[in-house]
């Protein structure tokens, strides 16, 4: 039975040429990606132990050899984390006994306070929109975020069709999405809503589970129904692993997008709003 440690593992040699990584193809290949025995030769263990790790029977990898992993595929400071929580997870130690968070502490709601008039929310990995500036609001909602009681960005990215048409880059936003599916702890609620999207999407949410897509955070292009078209820098700000949250700031990435976001505040109206 694979494993998410296994399968990153196998995604990533599978996306990594060799030329890539200054290595000369030898023999005809099934696939692009590296071989078993080349990835194992760079990281200096057997093939027999990465086939172990990749099939899912070596679910404890030392934290060396994770290392050595890290450094033969050259991954990123994101891939790089985003392996150490796999390997965490894989082993039995990421499971959160931390209970869901639904509203936020009177200190972060604080904070929003003073990211006003900008585009900011609290969400948690899963995405879920648990308070917003009124920038944010004034932002989202005539795309539709905020139509439903629960509103969730994932769950609206997948399965609201007016996704497509706010995200021209659709893939890679869905994409993103799914990555901090990863980076967040196992809780019921995670577990449960993972069930809930595979059943509910499909293919389009499953193969980018299964892919680990890298979280490559670009400014993202968006077509907004008022403001037109936008391009905005999305921060992450992590709070503490009690909280289980974050707070997400949007931040126009040219002038062209600064001055469509004032002129929606000044045609807006309104205070901050939790949900």
């Amino acid at each position: 039975m694979s494993t998410p440690l296994g399968d990153f593992v196998r995604a990533r040699r599978d996306a990594t040429s060799p030329e890539s990584l200054g290595l000369t193809p030898v023999g005809r290949r099934r696939a692009p990606g590296l071989r078993r025995m080349e990835l194992a030769a760079l990281a200096g263990i057997s093939v027999e132990y990465l086939t172990r790790i990749e099939q899912g029977r070596d679910r404890n990898p030392s934290i060396q050899v994770v290392h050595a992993l890290a450094e033969a595929l050259r991954l990123d400071v994101d891939d790089r984390e985003h392996l150490r929580n796999l390997t965490k997870a894989t082993s039995g130690e990421c499971v959160s006994v931390v209970p869901h968070r639904t509203s936020v502490r009177p200190a972060v709601q604080a904070i929003l306070d003073q990211l006003e008039p900008g585009a900011a929310a609290v969400v948690n990995r899963i995405g879920d929109i648990l308070a917003l500036t009124t920038g944010f609001d004034q932002l989202v909602r005539p795309l539709g975020v905020l139509d439903t009681h629960e509103p969730n960005l994932t769950r609206y990215v997948f399965t609201d069709e007016r996704a497509r048409r706010a995200f021209p880059e659709w893939d890679r936003i869905a994409d993103e999405r799914v990555a901090e599916l990863w980076r967040g702890p196992s809780t019921d609620r995670s577990r449960a809503f993972v069930s809930e999207m595979t059943v509910t999407v499909g293919d389009a949410f499953t193969r980018r589970l299964e892919r680990h897509a890298s979280l490559a955070r670009q400014a993202q292009r968006w077509t907004h129904p008022s403001a037109g078209e936008l391009r905005l820098d999305c921060e992450i700000l992590d709070l503490p692993v009690a909280d289980g949250q974050q707070i997400m700031v949007l931040v126009p990435a040219d002038d062209a997008t600064t001055t469509a976001l004032e002129s929606l505040r000044r045609r807006g109206a309104g205070s901050l709003r939790a949900v």
